[in-house]
Parts: structure tokens; C-alpha cells; sequence
């Protein structure tokens, strides 16, 4: 077996991942609204793949300059593969869309119209609330011998619109964008229900209706097709930091351009006939194998208004409420349970509100002297944003190191910082030539016996939204060593000096990935000695070719292998003589699968860290993060005893790799009651809030 061969190519990889995100849309156990939000995440998904990873792919093939992974496949026989994948993945997400999705919604009461199907009453409303809401905001954009073909916007929604002038044949062409102020999906009012007295849930599409009335943008024109067609474009952000004299201007400059990127996908109804289709394509610079015919919604992530939709609560997920853990029960004195004890919350089964609540009493604590932070996403209207900007004011040390090269949320990210800037907090945009991934918050108090510090450390971003619906792991604790070294980490990132060694924190770009090979090679040379060699990693994404490499040699050596790999898995398990003793899943559920947990049973010392890095080459070396150690026995008997065990027996929601790179869905023995990981932890919640009487 050549080396090549024993590395599975990380797009193709990813898009297996998404066929898993769609799997679940398939799944007609989920309530009706979750397989709806699982296509619109499918689409969302796919979106940011063609906007980095397939625009990077295309550039080189373009330019001649490959980058060529351990896979071996050059970019072009990677393009072709992605393009056969994909338009597969699309087809069966529309085949299950009309064929199951759209008549169990009517079945619902919900339904989706045509706007030349309704009835006269309903059209009359439309054709009001189209001249009075719609109308005046658009503006149809000629393209001519003095109207260049217009910059189409990256994944706005566009009308191509081909009109004559009476007695002429030459086509007149115009481009109408949908307008992103409105609604994509728009509800229509109804007295009344069905025959049951059941109300009706009725929709049409805004695109659909601009349609219907385009002809009243071009008087005294012949209309002569209109068709729906969305781009999408290179959205990557390319960025020289040491180039860079103001990195703020600069990254603001990039976001101005990157809607304007060179297009790399096409999206286009299904009925588009080909000469307007070719039109496009030439404007675009694309060829056939971009294009996507569409037969239904030019994209599904405009169907949100039916996932948010409160009235189809009965259609969605039973409501969790998460439970405190008992060793902080609400009203407990935090810092005073932090003298006593490391804590370990694990989101979003445990309120992520006690972090929010840990901050904001910092903010507000007389004792409290400084604050520092890593911020990486968060909120709009963060109340973490809030506190720092109090804290300041209140006249603490605070300190906030803002990555405003945190992709998609750049834009945010400026914005938001600026608003700590002018309330006082000291922002630090991140490090020259690497982005700040690691999740570290870092509290200096003064107790009635010495000044300590606290610090919180996480497997995710401090962003309370999507702390809701991921799964995280923060620590808390008092413990000298580790605090004293996350402050000097923090001095590093701050200031000019460079980062030591240190005993308990692994950092990289410097000594995180050599760290964990030296992990590996530990339990591999274990196994050779006889003892028995143990490993179990929950990441994102495996794509570093070291550490697999390091990972087959402990899998010949006998070292027992289990990783749970929620996206990317670059690794081929299974192949005998090289990793039969790795076993690879992957989790698809409610919650997105975030916490990265690290385990090496070390013979009869265990070892477990936790962190925010995946093991690829951005990460592992490009990026500054940090893997932490749970020394607390109780809290790492509990990772390795409940929560991976949870994980390992999953036969709802895992799926296990195969050699060939696909993925098997396990399915629970027979007779065995069928074991879920993220129905387990909330079940655990349930009855945690039960016993609290809440």
C-alpha cells in the first residue's frame, strides 16, 4: 500500500461529514422542524465549503501551484470529486425536500406556495403587500454597451431578467437582486383553518413573487424569461499581518472586497434553460461542472422563518432546560468554591450562564483587581462585552485579546472591540502572523488572605448564543501553577516576551503537537513493554500527518485506539498491519459536537487534557492554543469513566469509519436498549433539575 493510500482527502472527508448533517434531515425519526433545520444547516455548511475550500482548490489549479496533501490527489482529480460528491448530496437534499419534507409539512397545515397557484384573495394581498413593501426597494440594473454586467453580491439572490423592445429581436438584459432587508419566506394572513378548525401556515418566497411582477420594472419591454440564480464567491480574506501597517483597515478593506470575490459556484432554478444558463456562466467565468439546478428554494437557509417559528413548537425538539452542577448550586459563593476545588461545566447540559455570571461578578467585585481574556467569537450583544466594558469602568486592569481574523466573524469582531476600546478595556488584536484560538479567562482578586487568581479555561468560544446548542467543556479553578502560567501566557500574547516552557499548559505553535506525539509514542512504547496501551480523542478534525502517523505506529504496537471525530478524519482505520486497532466515529446530533478531550491512559497514571485545538496543521501551528490538564481525580475520573464511555457506546447517533472512507451508521444490538450520548447527558439533567424541584 503505497503512503498515500493510507490517508483519506480532507474535502472529501468534510463532505462526508455533510452527508451526515443531511443523514439527519433523512432521519423521519426527528421531529419535522429539526429535519428542516438540518437541510438549512446542510446548505449553510456547504456554503462556507465552496466560499474557502473549493475556491482555494480552483486558485490552484488555476495558477498551476499545487498543494498537494499526504492523500496524494492532485487539485484537479480533488475538484472532480467534489464535484460528482456534491451534486449527488444536493440532489438527494431536494429529492427529500419535495418528495417528504413538503408534503409532511402540508400534512402540518404548513404549506409552501406558488404564487400563480393561489387563490384570487390571497393574490390580491400579495399584489398589495408587493407594491407597498417590496417595490420601492428594488432596482433593476441594465446591462448594455453603457451598463456593465453588474457586481452580483456573494450569495445574494438574483433575478436574470431577458426583455426586447417591441419590433426588436436583440435581447435586452437586467439584473434584480432580491432584496436582503425582507423576508425570503413570506407568511401570508389567513382567518380561520381547515375543515378540523386546524390554523393554516401558508408561505410564499419573496424571489417568487418579485417574478410574478417583473414585467411592472420594465414598461413598454417584452419580457422574455426570468429566472433565479444565486453565486457564490471566494470569501477567504487574505491578509499579510507583518505587511500590514493598521491590521484594522486593513481586514476592513478585505471584508469590503470579499463580497466581490471570483465566483465559484453557480445556483440556478431547474427549469433555467440553457441559453440563459450559458449567459451566466460567461459572465461568471464558470463552467457546467459549477453549476447547481435547483428544483425548489435557490437555497434552504431561507427557510429559517419556519425554524423559528414558535408555533411549530410540537414539531421540534422536546425543550431542555440544563441542570447547575451540584457543586455550584445557584446563590453558592463562586470564588469560595474555587478555594476549595477545581470545576468542571460541561455546556450546554450546565448553564453557560455560570461563566457569564463569573465575569459579571468580577466586573462588579471591589477585590476584583484586573481581568484578561481571549476573545474569539461571541455575540452581538454579548453581556461578556458589557461586563469587560463595566469592569473598565469600575477601574479594574482589563485586557481583551480580540482575534478580528476569526473567519466570517471579522466584521463583528471590529466592531465590537472598538465598543471596549471606548469604555476603557485594553484590546489587543491578536499576534502578528497567527491567529488567537485559545479560550482563557484569567481573574486577579484579592481575598482576605493573599491576592489570587482564578482563571476559566474552555474547549469553546465565550459566545453565549451558540453556547446553547454546543458542546463544551470549561474548567474552573484556583490551582497556583496552572493559574500562575496561564498569567504568563497572557503576558506573552500581551507583551514583547517570549513564551517559556511551561510544565502543565501545552501551547502551540511551540510544544502542543510535539507533546501530544511524545503522548502517543508513550502509550506505543507502553505496548511494546506488554502494559496495556490506551488512547481516546474527541477532536473536530484529524488531518495532521504526524500525529496519524503517530497513531498507526501505536495501533502496530498494540496501543488500543478510540477517536470520536466529529468533522474531518483524514486518518484510514481498519487497515490491517497499519491502524485495525483504531476505531473511528463520529457523532451527528441535536447539539454540535464542539469539545476537543484528550486521553492517554499512562499505564496506571492517567492523563487527561482538554482543549480548543483539532489536530490540523492550522491549529497544531498557525494558530496560538492551549491544551490544559484535569488533575482534579473526580473530575478526570468522571471523563474517563461517564462522559467518553457515553461517547464510545453511542448506536443512535454514531456513525463508524470505514477503511474506504465511508461511514456505517451502528445501530444497537439486538434487544440492548439503544445508547445516545446527548440524550444520556440530558436525561442526567433532567433528573439533576428534578431533585432541585426546578
Amino acid at each position: 500500500m503505497e503512503a498515500s493510500e493510507n490517508f483519506i482527502n480532507r474535502e472529501l472527508s468534510w463532505l462526508e461529514f455533510n452527508r451526515r448533517v443531511l443523514e439527519e434531515a433523512q432521519d423521519p425519526t426527528q421531529p419535522l422542524i429539526e429535519r428542516v433545520k438540518f437541510l438549512t444547516i446542510f446548505s449553510s455548511n456547504l456554503d462556507e465549503f465552496f466560499e474557502i475550500r473549493v475556491s482555494g482548490i480552483k486558485q490552484q489549479i488555476k495558477s498551476g501551484v499545487a498543494d498537494i496533501g499526504p492523500d496524494g490527489l492532485p487539485p484537479k482529480v480533488v475538484f472532480r470529486r467534489i464535484e460528482r460528491l456534491t451534486h449527488e448530496l444536493v440532489e438527494e437534499q431536494y429529492r427529500l425536500w419535495n418528495e417528504t419534507i413538503v408534503p409532511e409539512l402540508a400534512k402540518q397545515n404548513i404549506l409552501i406556495h406558488d404564487f400563480a397557484a393561489l387563490p384570487e384573495e390571497q393574490r390580491k394581498w400579495a399584489d398589495v403587500y408587493f407594491h407597498n413593501e417590496v417595490f420601492p426597494i428594488l432596482t433593476p440594473l441594465s446591462i448594455d454597451a453603457s451598463h456593465p454586467f453588474p457586481q452580483v453580491l456573494n450569495k445574494s439572490h438574483n433575478l436574470i431578467v431577458r426583455t426586447r423592445r417591441p419590433g426588436e429581436d436583440e435581447p435586452v438584459y437586467a439584473i434584480v437582486q432580491v432584496p436582503r432587508v425582507l423576508p425570503r419566506l413570506i407568511a401570508l394572513p389567513r382567518e380561520g383553518g381547515d375543515a378540523k378548525g386546524k390554523r393554516r401556515w401558508e408561505y410564499i418566497y419573496l424571489a417568487d413573487l418579485i417574478g410574478a411582477h417583473i414585467v411592472e420594472l420594465f414598461p413598454g419591454l417584452i419580457l422574455d424569461g426570468v429566472h433565479a440564480f444565486r453565486i457564490t464567491r471566494n470569501s477567504d480574506l487574505y491578509i499579510d499581518d507583518e505587511e500590514a501597517e493598521n491590521l484594522l483597515s486593513t481586514i476592513e478593506q478585505e471584508l469590503r472586497r470579499k463580497n466581490r470575490g471570483n465566483a465559484v459556484r453557480l445556483e440556478l432554478e431547474s427549469d433555467c434553460p440553457a441559453d440563459f444558463q450559458n449567459y451566466l456562466l460567461e459572465r461568471f467565468d464558470l463552467s457546467q461542472a459549477d453549476v447547481y439546478l435547483l428544483p425548489g428554494p435557490i437555497t434552504m437557509t431561507h427557510l429559517l422563518p419556519l425554524i423559528t417559528n414558535e408555533a411549530f413548537a410540537h414539531l421540534k425538539d422536546r425543550p431542555f432546560k440544563p441542570a447547575h452542577d451540584p457543586a455550584l448550586p445557584p446563590g453558592s459563593d463562586i470564588w469560595q468554591v474555587l478555594r476549595r476545588d477545581d470545576l468542571l461545566l460541561h455546556h450546554p447540559y450546565e448553564p453557560f450562564d455560570t461563566v457569564v455570571d463569573f465575569i459579571e461578578d468580577a466586573a462588579s467585585d471591589p477585590t476584583v483587581l484586573a481581568i484578561k481574556m481571549t476573545l474569539y467569537r461571541t455575540s452581538g450583544d454579548s453581556p461578556i462585552v458589557a461586563a469587560l466594558s463595566e469592569a473598565a469602568r469600575n477601574g479594574k486592569q482589563v485586557t481583551a485579546i480580540v482575534e478580528i481574523k476569526a473567519r466570517f466573524d471579522e466584521a463583528n469582531n471590529i466592531q465590537w472591540a472598538r465598543k471596549l476600546e471606548e469604555n476603557g478595556v485594553h484590546v489587543v488584536y491578536g499576534v502578528v502572523g497567527f491567529k488567537t484560538h485559545c479560550k482563557m479567562l484569567l481573574v486577579v482578586r484579592r481575598d482576605e488572605d493573599r491576592i489570587r487568581r482564578y482563571v476559566h479555561l474552555g474547549t469553546g468560544n465565550y459566545h453565549p448564543s451558540t453556547a446553547r446548542f454546543y458542546t463544551d467543556l470549561g474548567l474552573f479553578t484556583s490551582e497556583p501553577t496552572l493559574t500562575s502560567e496561564v498569567a504568563t501566557l497572557f503576558n506573552s500574547l500581551t507583551g514583547p516576551a517570549e513564551t517559556p516552557p511551561f510544565e502543565k499548559l501545552l501551547v502551540s505553535p511551540f510544544d502542543l503537537a510535539k507533546r501530544f506525539k511524545a503522548m502517543i509514542d508513550r502509550e506505543r512504547d507502553h505496548a511494546k513493554a506488554g502494559k496495556p496501551g490506551r488512547i481516546v480523542v474527541k477532536l473536530n478534525s484529524l488531518v495532521d500527518e504526524k500525529l496519524i502517523n503517530a497513531l498507526y505506529e501505536a495501533s502496530q504496537a498494540g496501543v488500543k485506539i478510540d477517536l470520536i471525530i466529529r468533522g474531518i478524519c483524514c486518518l484510514r482505520p481498519k487497515v490491517p498491519g497499519l491502524s485495525e486497532n483504531i476505531r473511528v466515529i463520529s457523532i451527528v446530533g441535536r447539539f454540535l459536537e464542539h469539545s476537543r478531550i484528550y486521553y492517554f491512559a499512562n499505564d496506571t497514571e492517567p492523563v487527561v487534557y482538554l482543549g480548543s485545538a483539532d489536530w490540523m496543521p492550522r491549529n497544531l501551528y498557525r494558530r496560538f492554543e492551549i491544551a490544559f490538564p484535569v488533575e482534579n481525580r473526580k473530575l478526570r475520573a468522571s471523563i474517563i469513566e461517564e462522559m467518553l464511555p457515553a461517547y464510545l457506546n453511542d448506536r443512535v447517533k454514531a456513525r463508524e469509519l470505514q477503511a474506504d472512507g465511508s461511514y456505517l451508521r451502528l445501530k444497537p444490538e439486538e434487544g440492548a436498549e439503544p445508547s445516545q450520548a446527548q440524550l444520556y447527558f440530558r436525561q442526567r439533567a433532567r433528573r439533576r433539575n428534578a431533585v432541585a424541584g426546578v
